[in-house]
């Protein structure tokens, strides 16, 4: 198994390092446009394997993509992150480009990965990947659903006072600000729905906390958050490589499923070694619905930004 993430900053190298703590991988590469950024932290990682306990593979490169060759799945993180007032729409200018770029290059070198993307605007790369790479679409994945969704747990036990393991959440629909859809309905505390202990006003307010988790952190951060993206992509891959047929809410391509086609969106899936292998129906309410088709045009908006640029 060999694994490559794409982008050596805060977000990749986490992702790396779970990664390669998992043993997920017998070789991780990791690369990254800027020199030495990629090799000095596949060093530091790899004097940490001792402390650890693992024994992966680390290889660190700058631009050399023949280093990725075979990849068996690849992450890709490049792109600008987010600055304090900055939405993830405001990206999709500069990091077009840059995720057009990375997938072409990973395919001179790796004839079928998988590729999950977490660079954003999420939904809109996912998108461009799927369009770009011409692969199976099954093998494209966007992560933005599993951060939203541990997001939208982690409120949930800060509101209930309760262990976060005990607690199921599911958050659908597009990966920005105004586009996610924390699923309240569906949400348990080891099976017991949320509403019997928190009131609607409490949820509520959970589900808008989680709507722009984001930004809040952005806001204290000064730049994107790292430990919970990273962490969501490397269990993302962790679901794919293990085989472990978990459901997880992954932005995928719809065709005809949740009532919308032509368009990369979070729904819940089940992931094994194919990559997404089918997609979950929830059965919305219809409110559920309206908002889903909502966040679907909202990004489909976005889309239609990629015929503007020179790609």
């Amino acid at each position: 198994m060999k694994i490559t993430v794409v982008g050596a900053g805060a977000v990749g190298a986490t992702c790396a390092d779970n990664i390669a703590r998992k043993e997920l991988a017998d070789e991780l590469v990791l690369l990254d446009i800027k020199e030495g950024i990629a090799e000095g932290k596949t060093l530091d990682m790899f004097q940490t394997a001792s402390l650890l306990g693992f024994d992966t593979k680390l290889v660190g490169s700058t631009n050399d993509y023949s280093k990725t060759a075979n990849s068996d799945v690849v992450v890709i993180t490049s792109g600008l992150p987010r600055k304090p007032g900055m939405t993830r729409e405001e990206l999709i200018g500069v990091n077009a480009g840059i995720v057009k770029s990375v997938v072409e290059n990973i395919l001179k070198f790796s004839k079928n990965p998988i590729i999950v993307i977490i660079s954003n605007p999420m939904d809109t790369m996912t998108y461009l990947a799927k369009s770009v790479a011409g692969l199976d679409k099954h093998r494209i994945i966007g992560m933005g659903g599993t951060l939203d969704s541990a997001r939208f747990k982690c409120y949930l036990a800060k509101a209930m006072d309760v262990s976060i393991n005990d607690i199921h959440g599911t958050v659908i629909g597009g990966h920005g600000d105004t586009t996610m859809i924390p699923l309240k309905r569906l949400a348990t505390y080891n099976g017991v729905p949320v509403s019997q202990f928190l009131s609607t006003e409490t949820l509520d307010r959970v589900a808008a906390d989680t709507m722009v988790g984001g930004a809040t952190l952005t806001g204290l951060l000064g730049t994107s958050a790292w430990y919970a993206p990273g962490a969501a992509g490397a269990a993302l891959v962790e679901a794919i490589v293990r085989d472990e047929k978990k459901i997880m809410s992954c932005c995928v391509s719809l065709d005809g499923e949740y009532g919308q086609s032509d368009i990369c969106l979070g729904v819940p899936v089940v992931l094994g070694k194919n990559g997404w292998e089918k997609i979950v129906d929830y059965q919305l309410t219809e409110d559920e619905q309206a908002a889903f088709n909502k966040s679907a045009d909202a990004v489909r908006n976005m889309n239609s930004v990629l015929s503007t640029l020179s790609l």
